[in-house]
């Protein structure tokens, strides 16, 4: 996400240098910036997956790896949900009183860095509690 929120900074600077700001045209920018931002994300998908997958197979019991598999989608599903209900917020709370918001229907008006801000701070917030949880789980013994 700071990733993302770095390249839309720069792509508002450049829509503020051009004059786009008020026109709803999009800005001439090269697709190859979002490239850091989609490695990043793939890459941590994949580490995520397979830490997850590894996890239920070596410390769940013989009984319950598919249902933790299951529940392993499910979190992908309700994060999905929670993920609407921050962007039906954000949109909600920034657009009070009238004004353009973070996520305009025109980009180039809104701020859609702040919103990637922020959800790099949850993400950071997120792992903060994650590392908390990690220090206090006991490992299941080999068998």
């Amino acid at each position: 996400m700071s990733a993302a929120a770095l390249v839309e900074i720069k792509r508002l600077q450049l829509a503020r240098e051009l004059g786009l700001v008020d026109k709803d045209v999009a800005v001439p920018m090269s697709i190859f910036w979002q490239i850091p931002q989609y490695f990043l994300l793939g890459a941590a998908e994949v580490f995520t997956c397979i830490g997850q997958l590894e996890f239920f197979y070596d410390q769940s019991p013989d009984a319950m790896r598919s249902l933790c598999s299951a529940l392993s989608l499910l979190t992908t599903s309700l994060g999905n949900y929670l993920s609407s209900f921050i962007l039906t917020l954000v949109t909600y709370f920034t657009t009070m009183g009238g004004k353009t918001g973070w996520i305009p229907d025109n980009l180039n008006e809104g701020h859609l860095d702040y919103f990637f801000w922020l959800l790099a701070g949850l993400s950071f917030l997120n792992m903060l509690v994650y590392i908390v949880c990690a220090k206090k789980y006991k490992q299941k013994k080999a068998s």
